[in-house]
This record gives C-alpha cells, structure tokens and sequence, in this order.
C-alpha cells in the first residue's frame, strides 16, 4: 500500500491515510487500499476493531484536485469508476459497510467531501475538538457520494443532512457532535488514544461473533419492514448462538468474575442465518 499505512497490535487495525504532503487527498489508489484493507480484516481473525486516522494535520481535504478541472477524470470520470463503473468508485465504502469487524473513525483535522462522507459507514466517529467539517459537494458542481444520501439522514436526520449538504458549508467539531455525526470531541493530540481506548474496550470484553452480527442487526435493521421479521431473524440467531460455546464461556466468566475468552471465530462461525439479507 502507497496511500494508507496499516499497523496491528493486540487485535486493534490502525489504517492513516498517508498522504500528508496532500492533505491525505483521496484518489482512486486511496479506494482501493482502503478497501482491500477492510476486506482481508473482515476475515482476519486477529484483528478485532479498526480505527482509520489520517497522518499529518489533515484527515482526508477530499478528492484529490491537483490537476485543476480536469481533477475528476472529465468524461472518462475516473475519480467515479472509470472503466470499472460508478459503483467502483464507491468500493471502499461497501467494504467497511459489510466488513465484520466494528470501525472508529479518529478525524484527526479537516475532513472534506469524501473525506468526510468515508467515515459514514464506520460504526463510531470522533473527532478533534478543533476539526473542520464539510459536504461541499454542491461547491463544487458535484452531488453527494460514497452512498451519503443513505447514510448521513440516518445518522442525524433529514434536516440536519439537507442543511449541510445544500448549503456546502463547513461546520466545526461542536455541531458535529450536537447533530449526533461524531460522538465526542477531544483535543487532537489525544484523539487517536481514546479511539484506541475505546477499541480496546470492544476488543477485550466481547465476543467476535456476537459482535459481527450485532453490527449487521443495527445497520440493516431499519430496512425491513416489519419488526415482526427481525424477531425471526435475531430469535433465530440468539437460538443458535445460545447453543455454542461463546455464550457458556460468556456466562462463565461472568459468574467467575473474569474476562471472557470466546472461542468462536468471525471467519468461520457466524450464524448459519448470516447474510440473511442476501
């Protein structure tokens, strides 16, 4: 990988964006990495969250727009898919949705456009207090991607994604997290430290499996219907893994006062129910 460095230590995934010298602006090369990383992690059982920082003073200042106009391919639209079609362009963001491991987003400064619309499929975003923010597509002739139309009204409502998306105006750390976007703000030196200090919280305490599929429950639960279906659907989940030895270890130890060790694997032992959405 050129444009995003990885580090894994006791089961916490570090991707940074590397591109200091650009502000971390992403390109196509950017997509890819990302989501190569996030596909061989989701079946790495060693890693158990991964957090995606940037390196330098940036996160990502968006789509990489040194070559003026021509920045985002003219008609070939390169920066959306090229050859390969718009979808991808928006590889990386169906990697970290169907990936199985849980994501923090430490936005470290500026996160702009797709830098910013990247972090919506993680599952907990954080931000420095003193962190701009934007969906400045319509600034600049473009329409919201990376499936944000999808994914910014369910995080913080219709109103508050119609106000930042019309508009394209940058807004600070602190209506991030009054709107619900990020779910805490600390000063930038300390950001990545308590992303990895929440990371560690979910490494230690829970169980992979039961993790993978509480992260799917939450994400594509609201697309069904009828709640009636998702009692089938976590009923017969719950059935299954109450059979197997992650909840017996898990109960055990609760009794026993100490820290469980689950044995089941996210790569191998996920519910025969998953991926019930396809």
């Amino acid at each position: 990988m050129s444009h995003i460095a990885s580090s894994l230590v006791d089961g916490i995934l570090t991707l940074t964006l590397d591109r200091p010298e650009k502000l971390n602006a992403f390109t196509p090369q950017m997509n890819n990495e990302l989501a190569d990383a996030f596909d061989a992690a989701s079946e790495d059982d060693d890693v158990r969250v991964i957090v995606v920082t940037g390196r330098g003073r940036a996160f990502c200042a968006g789509a990489d727009i040194s070559g003026g106009g021509d920045s985002f391919g003219g008609q070939s639209g390169e920066m959306f898919g090229g050859e390969g079609g718009p979808r991808a362009a928006g590889r990386f963001v169906e990697s970290i949705f169907r990936c199985k491991k849980p994501s923090i987003a430490a936005i470290n400064g500026p996160a702009v456009g797709v830098g910013l619309t990247m972090t919506l499929p993680m599952d907990i975003r954080l931000a420095a207090d003193d962190a701009k923010l934007g969906f400045v597509f319509t600034r600049r002739g473009l329409a919201p991607e990376a499936a944000a139309a999808w994914f910014l009204p369910k995080l913080v409502g219709l109103p508050h994604a119609l106000r930042w998306c019309l508009t394209g105006e940058m807004f600070g750390a602190a209506e991030a997290l009054a709107a619900g976007l990020v779910s805490a703000s600390h000063p930038k030196d300390e950001l990545l430290a308590h992303a990895c200090e929440l990371a560690r919280v979910i490494a230690d305490n829970t169980a992979p499996v039961a993790t993978a599929v509480t992260r799917a429950l939450l994400w594509r639960g609201e697309l069904l219907d009828d709640p009636g279906l998702l009692l089938e659907i976590d009923g017969g989940i719950n059935a299954e893994l109450s059979a197997g030895p992650d909840v017996a270890e898990g109960v055990s130890a609760f009794f026993e006062k100490r820290h469980a060790q689950f044995p089941g694997r996210a790569s191998v032992d996920m519910p025969a129910v998953y991926p019930w959405w396809t």
